[in-house]
């Protein structure tokens, strides 16, 4: 084998040449089972969930009353759907498991707020100024222990997903998706508090919530995401070379800028709306360029892994061509459209995205002891679908 060449080398379809795809009948499509170590991870996750909804409940309600609590809730779901119809964008080339998406919210939304609800005295404790004024103490609750402690905590569900469903952590777009995710839950928590503490404070009158409302809700409904996102990406480059020593590194060394970027946000103070101007609008337009190249570098990755199949004769250049860009998905979904089949195009397209990145996954040395039969059950698939999409 020489040094260019890819491993481990394709399924080849024997005895039939390339232009030919269509002419064998393939197997029912594999069932896929949940691995144990994803259903523990979710098993384990709705654990710490129901025992942090047990802390976070008591503690928003006392801290906002009954209606403040109410109307928190609803206003905070504002800001929550704009993050997550981002999310839901970004993650359109290759969409994770809802599942996982559903514990990455679930993380942000209860565990990682009821662990900066626990750690935020012990910090204060060990690491405050003695004998601060009151002034101080805040400025260091709000620039030091909130950086540190959130990040942290929202951070731990990166790692765990980093390590449990490394399957599933393929790249810095998936990091991206996941750590706006549990962001998204956080802030979720995090406004229902300040929203619902505007309500019970406002004596009255809504102006006060208004306030709140505009400059956390629409100004600036990204922040957090642009945190954790910072660190979901730098996990996501490691997520590549897959070495746990590797991961750990990468999440101290992600930390750092999440948690500067959340200094410089809660330092801004009378300075608002100047640094929002020049700075966080700016940061925010680097984020969505980020993203874009991030998603081009995905669509390249997935046109070169198909390329391979299609040498192997799985696929012709033309059905690559529809399966690893945008411009050619949009028109393979518009031509199955109008056959009334745009449902089986889409899973074909899929199939074929989650095939190259399980081929990538091995050529980067991860999932080697699955990766054969997995190849196999989506290639048969693919089949399954092409017959379904081209059949008269």
């Amino acid at each position: 084998m020489t040094s260019n060449a890819p491993w481990p080398p394709p399924a080849g379809r024997p005895g039939l040449p390339p232009q030919i795809l269509w002419d064998v009948p393939t197997p029912p499509a594999p069932r896929r089972s949940q691995t144990p170590g994803l259903t523990a991870l979710l098993l384990a996750g709705g654990v710490l969930v129901l025992a942090g909804l047990a802390l976070v409940v008591p503690f928003l309600l006392a801290s906002t009353g009954t209606g403040g609590l109410a109307v928190g809730f609803v206003l905070s779901l504002v800001p929550l759907a704009i993050v997550l119809g981002t999310v839901a964008f970004v993650d359109r080339w290759e969409p994770e498991p809802k599942r996982l998406l559903a514990f990455a919210l679930a993380w942000g939304s209860v565990v990682a707020v009821a662990t900066t609800t626990l750690a935020q005295p012990v910090f204060m404790a060990t690491f405050a100024p003695l004998n601060a004024d009151r002034d101080a103490t805040l400025s260091f609750l709000a620039t030091v222990e909130a950086p540190f402690v959130e990040e942290l905590s929202k951070g731990l569900g990166l790692l765990v997903l980093f390590f449990v469903a490394r399957k599933y952590f393929d790249g810095p777009v998936d990091g991206v998706v996941y750590g706006m995710t549990i962001a998204a839950g956080f802030a979720f928590t995090e406004n229902i508090l300040y929203f619902g503490r505007a309500f019970a404070s406002g004596e009255g009158t809504a102006t006060g919530l208004v306030v709140v409302f505009m400059l956390r809700g629409i100004l600036s409904p990204f922040t957090h995401a642009m945190f954790t996102g910072t660190l979901g990406a730098v996990l996501g480059f490691a997520a590549r070379r897959w070495n746990a020593g590797l991961g750990i590194v990468a999440f101290v060394v992600g930390l750092v800028p999440a948690m500067l970027l959340h200094h410089l946000w809660n330092s801004s103070g009378e300075s608002f709306f100047f640094l929002y101007v020049a700075v966080q609008v700016p940061l925010f337009c680097v984020a969505i360029a980020g993203i874009y190249l991030l998603r081009r570098a995905d669509a390249r990755l997935t046109h070169k892994r198909l390329t391979e199949y299609a040498v192997a004769g799985w696929f012709t250049p033309l059905e690559v061509d529809m399966l690893a860009t945008p411009r050619g998905r949009r028109a393979g979904i518009r031509w199955a459209a109008s056959r009334g089949r745009a449902p089986a195009m889409r899973a074909f397209i899929r199939i074929a995205t989650e095939l190259a990145y399980t081929r990538q996954r091995a050529v980067s040395g991860r999932d080697l002891a699955g990766y054969a039969l997995a190849e196999k059950g989506y290639l048969d698939e693919a089949g399954r679908l092409r017959e379904l999409i081209v059949a008269p």
